[in-house]
């Protein structure tokens, strides 16, 4: 079983995404444990205190080292400083600065056994907690109020990638930003092929005659063909080799 720990300030935020759909039937299939654990769990005082003003002055609070090492300590049992790769286990902190995340990290991070995520939030946490983590991700060149819901996307992104939650690994493999097995170029990934169901015709849009034909060769060759013009149409940046 994968297992998920995320730290966070608001953790009834985490109540409805994780309890619907393919993430709720992953944990019922115990193939993920997704644990939310109170930053403030940690705090030193009964009001638990989590955040302070910034030294050198400025608008908003940071979130305070110390409660962010104990909960790390305590959640990591390798957990030491300087701190140590493991293969199997990543820490990462959600943070507008980090890397952007994409299908290929999802790919990777699905693979772990362990995995840590910390939600920033205000104006950020104290710089030296970035000591004690693996990677900084962000999900988009934009600010949201915190790292809550990056830390959702994410887990929903990979969670959907570990073998057995995705009943048909077919599903996983044929779609945007992966690599398909009928890919007529040579680029790294492409947006996926336009699908269509029932009703054929629907008040004059007719589904493409291809796709009614049976010929399931020269149904691939179209769909390969539709993602690399839907890919240049929208986007373009994902075709620079």
């Amino acid at each position: 079983m994968k297992k998920i720990d995320i730290i966070t300030i608001f953790p009834k935020m985490f109540l409805g995404p994780f309890s619907e759909s393919i993430i709720k039937r992953a944990r019922e299939k115990n193939l993920v444990e997704i644990n939310i654990h109170d930053l403030r769990k940690w705090a030193k005082d009964k009001r638990g205190t989590v955040d302070d003003r910034p030294y050198g002055g400025g608008v908003g609070m940071v979130l305070m080292i110390e409660p962010i090492f104990k909960a790390l300590k305590e959640l990591n049992p390798k957990f030491q400083i300087p701190k140590i790769k493991d293969q199997k286990s990543k820490t990462i902190l959600l943070d507008p600065r980090g890397k952007v995340w994409n299908q290929e990290m999802a790919k990777k991070y699905s693979k772990l056994d362990h995995l840590i995520l910390i939600c920033g939030h205000y104006e950020g946490v104290d710089e030296r907690v970035k000591k004690f983590v693996d990677e900084e991700i962000s999900i988009g060149d934009y600010i949201l109020t915190g790292g809550e819901i990056p830390a959702m996307a994410i887990v929903d992104s990979l969670v959907r990638l570990i073998p057995g939650v995705i009943e048909k690994p077919e599903a996983v493999r044929n779609e945007s930003f992966s690599n398909f097995k009928f890919q007529i170029s040579n680029f790294k990934s492409l947006l996926e092929y336009p699908q269509y169901t029932r009703p054929e015709n629907f008040q004059g849009l007719k589904v493409p005659k291809i796709l009614l034909s049976g010929d399931q060769k020269k149904i691939e060759k179209w769909r390969a063909e539709q993602a690399l013009k839907t890919t240049k149409k929208l986007r373009p940046d994902l075709l620079k080799i």
